[in-house]
């Protein structure tokens, strides 16, 4: 008995022995554990060439939702709309006010104002029944671009949509409703911005007359040496406020499509 007591004694200090133990039991452990973390990690992509379909789609999704800011800006009125307030702050000779977080956001909003209907008819054709199930992924999005086109059919310049039809040598279409997207959003961006600028000239105009007067009248008294812009800025400020110049900006933009 006190044999066996110290033969215990010797194999319970001895390192190995407690590290075998300790492994012996890390293994009955991990013997249950090993279905049902295969059960738990399991993903279920289908059976057969369904795997490949579901991965492609899958890839595609976070392609769109990667890419939906840049969508968005390049088929809606935002272009424009974002160029002109930054055009009017280089008129106004402020730097950095409204910043362009403030700018972006403005632009965000007279965007959402003049996009609701088409959003609102997008939403309703295509989204709503795909959500329900009842129509499939690619014919949501027949349906749901057809919105799009229509706006940027109603504002894109005929002479940049002849110039990218030209480019891209496919045959003109029997229809408007028929012109490749690929084809419409250049040549809409590229009405955009001409407009854009368009509208940033007529801005510029009444800023430079004050800068001009300004500048005469500083170096008539001698003062060539204050710049100009800083004793115009005032000038500028007060002239923009007294004229309702957020007001006439924002409306003319949404104006400027017809709402």
């Amino acid at each position: 008995m006190i044999c066996f007591s110290a033969r215990w004694r010797r194999c319970v200090r001895s390192p190995r022995a407690v590290t075998g133990r300790l492994a012996l039991w890390a293994m009955l452990l991990a013997v249950p554990a090993g279905p049902a973390l295969a059960q738990t990690l399991s993903l279920d992509l289908g059976q057969g060439g369904g795997v490949a379909e579901r991965a492609l789609q899958l890839i595609a999704v976070i392609t769109v939702l990667s890419l939906a800011p840049s969508i968005l800006i390049m088929v809606t009125s935002f272009t424009r709309i974002v160029v002109v307030l930054s055009l009017l702050r280089s008129a106004l000779g402020t730097q950095t006010a409204p910043p362009n977080a403030v700018i972006i956001g403005l632009a965000v909003f007279l965007t959402g104002f003049v996009m609701a209907p088409t959003l609102r008819e997008a939403y309703t054709t295509a989204v709503a029944p795909l959500v329900a199930g009842q129509i499939q992924p690619a014919e949501a999005y027949n349906r749901g671009i057809i919105p799009f086109k229509t706006f940027m059919l109603r504002h894109v310049r005929e002479k940049d949509l002849a110039l990218f039809m030209e480019m891209s040598r496919e045959p003109p279409p029997a229809t408007p409703q028929e012109v490749q997207i690929h084809v419409l959003v250049p040549a809409f961006m590229i009405s955009e911005l001409r407009r854009a600028f368009e509208i940033g000239f007529l801005l510029f105009v009444p800023f430079l007359i004050i800068d001009l007067v300004v500048a005469s009248i500083l170096m008539s008294v001698g003062m060539m040496m204050l710049p100009p812009v800083t004793v115009a800025l005032p000038f500028k400020l007060i002239f923009f406020v007294l004229v309702d110049g957020w007001g006439l900006v924002a409306g003319s933009l949404v104006k400027s499509y017809g709402s």
